[in-house]
């Protein structure tokens, strides 16, 4: 199988190496300021430099996937006044920057919306924004449809 040069694939910690997990562990260690230098946080962490430099630039978060651009939700919610609006206090409140919102007309008291958002000023990561979402009163199911 052939894959292409940026092909990019969403793996479960529990399925992918030890020292991928652990580049981000670097990776973050380093970002928080928790130690100084790369060899610090390396052997905190217990890989080898080589491997972090291996791997240091093509693995992360899944919420860094998002910082930056636009991501665009689906949401699944109930045809109740308020609904949408607490929907987008709550990307509001955590800076999301509302580039469309499309929504059907609800049918069977079900209504259907999606949301593209500007995530660059986001003071949450972006899984942080998904579980406030659902956590709002009225609201079935959110996805994330895609990112650009």
């Amino acid at each position: 199988m052939e894959t292409k040069k940026n092909t990019y694939y969403l793996v479960h910690t529990s399925a992918m190496p030890e020292v991928l997990e652990k580049t981000v562990q670097v990776n973050e260690m380093l970002g928080r300021g928790e130690v100084k230098t790369i060899y610090e946080a390396v052997d905190k962490v217990g890989i080898s430099r080589s491997a972090y430099y291996k791997y240091r630039n093509y693995v992360f978060p899944f919420y860094e996937m998002g910082k930056g651009r636009i991501i665009t939700i689906a949401l699944t919610m109930d045809h109740i006044a308020g609904c949408l609006m607490a929907v987008l206090k709550e990307i509001a409140r955590v800076q999301g920057s509302i580039v469309t919102i499309n929504q059907n007309i609800p049918y069977l008291q079900i209504a259907n919306a999606t949301i593209s958002l500007e995530t660059k000023d986001l003071t949450v990561n972006v899984e942080e924004l998904i579980s406030y979402l659902r956590s709002i009163e009225g609201v079935r199911e959110v996805k994330i449809m895609g990112n650009e």
